[in-house]
């Protein structure tokens, strides 16, 4: 079944305000600067750029993108642009709104000088989102190494210490070029992984180069052959089959509702793996992955979407990686909360996280989505160390 508008719809009914607010204050400009014929047609032209804006903003539903059968990066340009254009714009309505509030109450209790001040303060603040978005675009290939020691229970002596590299979300597109993907890969072989995982995502949309990310991935060395899980993109470009079967031949392995044993001195460790498990389905999350547990094994479950945990806990996983959110990639913490998007969408947005004898580790990933920033969220690579709990 398609999926359609989700989970930006979440959203879109708030931009779509946000736009009508904006196309408001448009006529009312139009309305002080100019008569008869030109009136109609500056009208028209704002009806016109604000049904633009929309229609871009749409761009970013990957499903969508693909239902319209549209390409690549067009697509992800025009879609990155609107929606760059509504959060700046959302934030300085927030602004503008605010400093009136406190202009009501404030001004008239103060002298000119400092109502001076506070006008010019806010007129900063407006432009804040605007210069917020620019530092996350110039920063959004700023990878970070993140070594996290996560405890097990009953870990064999042999698995002590044992490295698992995981890369998540690389998202090779127009926004993610090659040569910032070997960088990646040039980092991550520094780091003497005893195992490489990679949880989904590659690419974008349909059309990207999806043959280039398998090709990069190919460089990693470590003990033992690269296994990883497909992502929401590799299904909404319709591109999961073509994906397993051309990284097989290069010995990527992606795990589809399997499990492949791993020795190391002779304990096994045992690395299961499913395709994307939609949001959507949540009644049914998991469906036939407990038989791939194998009893006195350590058990790590590569799944794209984190929100699976509770469940994959239940099973008697020992471990689960996920990625799929980017740590929210924009983040903004207040009152010591981080608050991004992917909060409304589940619990486990970035790091580690425990329920009984489980634990799961859910990485910011490597590449972006919608635009191509990151702010409060650096990308990372990520060795997940095993520890005897």
């Amino acid at each position: 079944m398609l999926e359609i508008l989700r989970p930006n719809d979440l959203v879109f009914p708030f931009f779509l305000v946000v736009q009508w607010r904006v196309t408001v204050k448009l006529f009312e400009f139009i309305r002080r600067r100019f008569a008869g014929r030109a009136t109609a047609v500056a009208r028209v032209a704002a009806v016109g750029f604000s049904l633009t804006v929309i229609a871009g903003f749409l761009m970013t539903f990957p499903d969508l993108v693909m239902a319209l059968k549209l390409r690549g990066s067009a697509s992800l340009i025009v879609g990155a642009i609107c929606l760059a254009y509504l959060l700046a714009v959302t934030g300085a309505l927030v602004v503008s709104f605010v400093m009136r509030h406190i202009h009501r109450k404030v001004a008239p209790r103060v002298d000119p000088g400092r109502r001076h001040l506070i006008a010019a303060t806010g007129n900063v603040l407006m432009a804040a989102p605007l210069v917020a978005l620019a530092g996350g675009f110039v920063t959004r290939n700023d990878f970070h190494v993140r070594e996290i020691d996560i405890p097990i229970a009953d870990l064999p002596d042999a698995l002590r210490g044992l490295r698992i590299l995981q890369l998540s979300d690389i998202h090779l597109s127009v926004f993610l070029s090659e040569r910032d993907l070997a960088r990646v890969i040039d980092a991550s072989n520094e780091l003497r992984p005893n195992v490489a995982v990679v949880t989904g995502d590659l690419i974008s949309t349909r059309g990207d180069p999806l043959d280039a990310c398998i090709r990069q991935l190919q460089r990693i060395k470590s003990d033992a052959p690269m296994l990883g899980c497909l992502g929401n993109h590799e299904r909404f470009a319709e591109v999961e089959d073509y994906c397993a079967e051309q990284a097989a031949r290069v010995g990527i392995r992606f795990l589809r509702g399997e499990a492949r044993v791993l020795r190391f001195g002779g304990a096994p460790l045992n690395v299961a793996g499913v395709d994307y498990q939609s949001l959507e389905h949540k009644d049914s999350y998991l469906e036939g992955a407990g038989s791939l547990i194998v009893p006195g094994a350590t058990n790590v479950l590569l799944s794209h979407n984190p929100d699976v945990f509770p469940v994959a806990a239940s099973q008697g996983y020992a471990l689960m990686l996920g990625g799929h959110t980017h740590g929210g990639q924009v983040t903004v913490e207040i009152l010591d909360q981080a608050v991004n998007p992917a909060r409304f969408i589940t619990p486990y947005v970035y790091g580690r996280y425990r329920l009984g004898r489980s634990s799961a580790y859910v990485t910011r990933g490597i590449g972006t989505i919608g635009i191509p920033a990151r702010i409060g969220a650096p990308p990372e690579i990520t060795v997940v160390r095993l520890r005897k709990a």
